[in-house]
Order: C-alpha cells, then sequence, then structure tokens
C-alpha cells in the first residue's frame, strides 16, 4: 500500500510533535510511530526542562549557554548552544500558552529548581566569581516530560496532522541522493506500506536497549540510527553514552535529578556524603557523567552496599526533606520506590545505580534539523532529523539535565520551520524507486523462513550484558576490542535465528528481530567510536587514556557502515565561538 504526505515525521515523542505542529494547511503531514503517540518515551522524561527565565533566581541564557559547553566537555558545538539557549526563554513561554501545566511559583509564576551543572556567578556583576547552583529547570512536579507530550500531542491534532500508530518504519527510501520517503510494516497485520513523502524527519528517540540496565523504554531499540546508517548517511560521536547516576538497583527505571534538586543526597555504606569529595562546590548536582564515575568509584573502592544478588549500589536519601516535598514535587519517582523495591523514601535511602540513560550522539544534523551526509556539513535533500537520534551537537561529550526537552522544543520547532520553508519554496515529490518496499519485504521473508537454532532474545540479552560490562561508565582498549569481536559473534548468530510465531497478526517476535538488527548495528557504532577516541572527554571513560586531549580529540567522530563489522572513519572541528577549553571542574 502506498501512502502520500508532504511531510511524514517518523516518532511521535517531543521533537516529532513539536514539529508537525508547525505543518499547516494546505500541507499534509503524518507521523509514523511504534507506539501510540502518548506511550512515546518524551512521556518518561520527569525533571524539567531549562530556560534563563529568572522567576526564583538571576539568570541569563548567556550563563546557560557557558553551562552547556563546560558540561558538553567542550564537543559542543557553540554556535548550536548559543540559538538552544537563547531560544529557551521564548519556546518555555511558547509551551506555556499551548496549554501546558507547569508547576507555579506563589506569585503565579512558572516553578523553577535547580539541577545538576546549572549555575551562577556568585557574584553576579563578576563572571569569573565562583558559580553556585541556579534554578533554571522549569518543571510540572516530577511529570513534566508526560505533561509535555500530552499538550504537544493535542496540539497537533487541532491541526490535522494524521497519526499512524504502531506503525514500525523499517526503511529509509532515498532515490539519487534526495530522501524521499519511508518503509513500514503495520504491527497489526505485518502488512508493508510505502509512504511517498516530500520531505521525512526521524525523531525516533534513543538506543537505551542496546545496554542490560536503562531507563529506557523497550521501544529504545536505536532504529533510526541504524537505518540512516545503513543507507550511507554517517553517524556522529556515538562514543558518548549518557549514563544517568540514579536508576533504580537492578531495575534501570529512572530516579530523576530533580530528587537532588530538591536536596536529596547521595550516601555510600558509610552514610557518608561522598560528592563532597568529587565536586566540593556543587557535590550531589555535579553533572551526570561525573556523578555516575563517583558512584561507580565508590563501589569498585569497597563503600557501595551490597544487594542481595552480590551486585552494589549506593543510597539516594530523601529522608531529611519535607514530607510535603516529596509528596508533591516528587511523587512519580517515590511512587516508584515503593512500587518496585518495597522502600519508603521518607524513612530510608532509595537504592541507586547508573542506568544507560541518553545518547549524544546521533544522526548529524545542522541547527535547522538538516540531515548532513559528510565532513563538509553537505545536507541530504528531504531528510531531517531532530530530538534524541539527531546530533546537531548541543551536548557534546554529556548533557546536562533539562537540555534533552529544551533541544526537543528547540530543534523540533526549528526543524518543523525549515521543512514548511522547504515546501513553500516548490519542494516536490521524487520519483519512489522500483520495488521501494523490496529490502523490508525480504528481511520479513528470511526471519518468518528462519529455522536455525539462535532465539533473538538470547542473543540480544547477551548483547546488552556484555555491552554494559565492556562499553559502559569506564572503557579500556583490551574490552573494547573484546566487543567488537563479540559483535562478530553476535552476527554470526543472528544468522542462525528462528521464532516461534509465524503469523501476520501482532507478531511481536518478527518485530523483536528486526529491531536486534539494528541494536547490532548501533552498538557496532557505539563500540568502535570509544575504541577510536583515545582520550576521557564527558561520558567517554577511557581508563587508558585518562586526560582529556585536546590537541588531538577536539573534534567529532562520524562513522560510515561498511558491512564489514568495521566502520570508517573520519573527523569535523567543534565549532568554538567564545568559550575557549578549559579544565572542568565543579
Amino acid at each position: 500500500m502506498v501512502h502520500q504526505f508532504d511531510v511524514v515525521i517518523v516518532g511521535a515523542g517531543g521533537a516529532g510533535l513539536r514539529a508537525a505542529v508547525e505543518i499547516q494547511a494546505p500541507y499534509t503531514c503524518a507521523v509514523l510511530t511504534k507506539v501510540h503517540p502518548l506511550r512515546s518515551h518524551t512521556g518518561a522524561a520527569q525533571g524539567g526542562v531549562c530556560a534563563a527565565l529568572a522567576n526564583e533566581d538571576e539568570d541569563s541564557w548567556e550563563w546557560h549557554a557557558f553551562d552547556t559547553v563546560k558540561g558538553s566537555d567542550y564537543l559542543g558545538d557553540q554556535d548550536s548552544i548559543e540559538i538552544m539557549c537563547r531560544d529557551a526563554i521564548r519556546a518555555v513561554i511558547e509551551l506555556e500558552h499551548m496549554g501546558m501545566p507547569f508547576s507555579r511559583t506563589k506569585e503565579g509564576k512558572i516553578a523553577q529548581r535547580p539541577f545538576g551543572g546549572h549555575t551562577k556567578p556568585e557574584n553576579p556583576s563578576d563572571p569569573t566569581s565562583k558559580r553556585i547552583p541556579v534554578r533554571r529547570a522549569c518543571y510540572s512536579a516530577d511529570r513534566t516530560g508526560h505533561v509535555m507530550l500530552h499538550t504537544l500531542y493535542e496540539n497537533a491534532l487541532k491541526n490535522g496532522v494524521r497519526f499512524f500508530s504502531e506503525f514500525h518504519v523499517t526503511d529509509l527510501i532515498i532515490n539519487n541522493g534526495v530522501c524521499c520517503g519511508v518503509v513500514a510494516i503495520e504491527v497489526a497485520t505485518s502488512e508493508i506500506h510505502v509512504f511517498h513523502a516530500k520531505a521525512v524527519l526521524f525523531a525516533t528517540g534513543g538506543y537505551g536497549r542496546v545496554y542490560q540496565i536503562t531507563s529506557n523504554a523497550h521501544a529504545g531499540t536505536g532504529d533510526g540510527f541504524a537505518i540512516s546508517y545503513r543507507h550511507g548517511i554517517p553517524l556522529q560521536d556515538m562514543e558518548f553514552v549518557q549514563f544517568h547516576p540514579t536508576g533504580l538497583y537492578k531495575l534501570g527505571i529512572l530516579v530523576s535529578e530533580a530528587a537532588r534538586g530538591e536536596g536529596g543526597i547521595l550516601r555510600n555504606k558509610s552514610g557518608e556524603r561522598f560528592m563532597e569529595r568529587y565536586a566540593p562546590t556543587v557535590k550531589d548536582l555535579a553533572p551526570r557523567d561525573m556523578v555516575s564515575r563517583a558512584i561507580i568509584t565508590e563501589i569498585r573502592e569497597g563503600r557501595g552496599i551490597t544487594g542481595s544478588d552480590g551486585t552494589s549500589y549506593v543510597g539516594l536519601d530523601l529522608t531529611h526533606l519535607d514530607p510535603r516535598v516529596v509528596d508533591e514535587k516528587l511523587p512519580e519517582i517515590t511512587g516508584f520506590a515503593r512500587t518496585y523495591l518495597g522502600v519508603e523514601p521518607k524513612d530510608e535511602p532509595i537504592p541507586i545505580q547508573p542506568t544507560c540513560h541518553y545518547a549524544m550522539g546521533g544522526i548529524p544534523t545542522n541547527s535547522n534539523g538538516e540531515v548532513v551526509v559528510d565532513e563538509n556539513n553537505t545536507p541530504m535533500v528531504g531528510f531531517y532529523a531532530a530530538g534524541e537520534s539527531a546530533c546537531v551537537s548541543v551536548h557534546g561529550g554529556n548533557r546536562l539535565g533539562t537540555n534533552s526537552l529544551l533541544d526537543l522544543i528547540v530543534f523540533g520547532r526549528r526543524s518543523g520551520k525549515a521543512i514548511m520553508d522547504f515546501l513553500k519554496n516548490g519542494a516536490s515529490y521524487a520519483a519512489l524507486p522500483a520495488k521501494s518496499e523490496e529490502w523490508t519485504k525480504q528481511r520479513m521473508n528470511w526471519v518468518l523462513a528462519a529455522n536455525g537454532t539462535e532465539r533473538p532474545a538470547a542473543i540480544r540479552k547477551d548483547l546488552q550484558r556484555e555491552m554494559m560490562d565492556r562499553v559502559g561508565v569506564f572503557r579500556n582498549d583490551g574490552e573494547l576490542k573484546a566487543m567488537m569481536q563479540l559483535l562478530a559473534d553476535f552476527r554470526a548468530r543472528y544468522q542462525k535465528i528462528y521464532i516461534d510465531d509465524k503469523g501476520k497478526q501482532f507478531n511481536t517476535d518478527l518485530l523483536e528481530a528486526l529491531e536486534l538488527e539494528n541494536l547490532l548495528d548501533t552498538a557496532e557504532a557505539i563500540a568502535y567510536g570509544a575504541l577510536l577516541r583515545q582520550e576521557s572527554r564527558g561520558a567517554h571513560a577511557r581508563e587508558d587514556y585518562p586526560k582529556r586531549d585536546d590537541q588531538n580529540w577536539m573534534k567529532h567522530t562520524l562513522l560510515f557502515y561498511t558491512g564489514t563489522g568495521t566502520p570508517r572513519d573520519t573527523y569535523k572541528a567543534v565549532r568554538v565561538t567564545k568559550y575557549q577549553p578549559q579544565e572542568r571542574k565543579y
């Protein structure tokens, strides 16, 4: 079946919906999503969306931009960061006008709270003075992403956006270098659909399911990364994987940084507030990469708390907080602790450990969301990306908390506006190549007919465990080379799979087998990028190269798919405007 829309957006999270809101009549817009739009992973974001509104503390967008550059360990492109931080104020107020229900101050303004890495000069008249935490995160209790998603979905419906829920996109259609559509499987029937478009936007979210412990939804299998990668589009900075320091022990479910923003304290088995050792000024509100490394170091050095299964964790202590703060500002987080771990946060610390949370790297784009295909930033006509699957490089080596929701609304909007300009300037439907759906049909038929000895779930489980152990918070040459060999082994095992369900209706066996291929391709780019980058920067911590090396590695990694198991690599310069690299201390 062939459908035709001016714009096809893949993914119904914050970035996809914010772009969809910009597509106005007479142009048509379809949003394809693996899950119902309101189950998109943006809905799991808890803590806030940042903007220098200065509702509760003196603030400025320049301070926000400096924090973001420093938080990125100077790998973020500073022109894009300045666009995002300058636009943050307007973007958040625009959301409020769309109907997003923010928490409020007594004066009725949007409430704000501190978040890791967000600071201001202690003496605002002296920018060089010591920096202290600032209230910059605008929030809706601890359900900020949930209400953002609902608000944007309602506005997209109002605009007449057409939704195709539970459509699993498998392929991109490119003809003579022009993107002209996508191929998708309808989950309910296994029917293959071709969507012909003048413009395609990938807003497909992250790849957290590459790892064993993750805060990501089960749908986060790196589909957008892998599909683009296989079509010759490079993946940028894939070695930078954010591990959020506070995931529920063993489960990985996120315990938002909001808990520390409201005064929560990390403690080891002795009850010591250990972050004073690692970040003496901002302590528990240090950036996420630093806190994750501190937790793993505490555990490695024997100061973790040993759990029932022999693994270790640390505690997040909220017991000193006013019970009303816990109930009113952190209801979801504390509910998770009670439901999943049987812990009462008002009386005892919550067991936590680092969890794979966010992809700093992804499909390279410019600041208008246009996908670029080489180190010269050459755009591909008709193809756009936004959100976590994209890399406009505002996060560099490490993303600051609350900058993800900001990224979605700023660059989702800019992508939507760029697509509208593209349409108004005479964009046409490029011809569909013959048999556009053929690759998808062959992959489906191969999986359904496969009669080997390997279950996809077993390969996936082994992949996730090995990635966690070898390409996690700390890395080294030996483990990364071993991971590359293991990936070759997993690919060989993948050729021997079989699935039980051979039917057409809601065949999740089939979809999980297709997702596994995406996980393997995405893991290849992560592990190889980590092997190449011989330094420690942001979330990429090499134990054999413990220092940041600006002379050799102040550059973005671009990896191209080769089909051999070893990508082709090239690099491009980081764009620096006014913030020269300096040592990153908090």
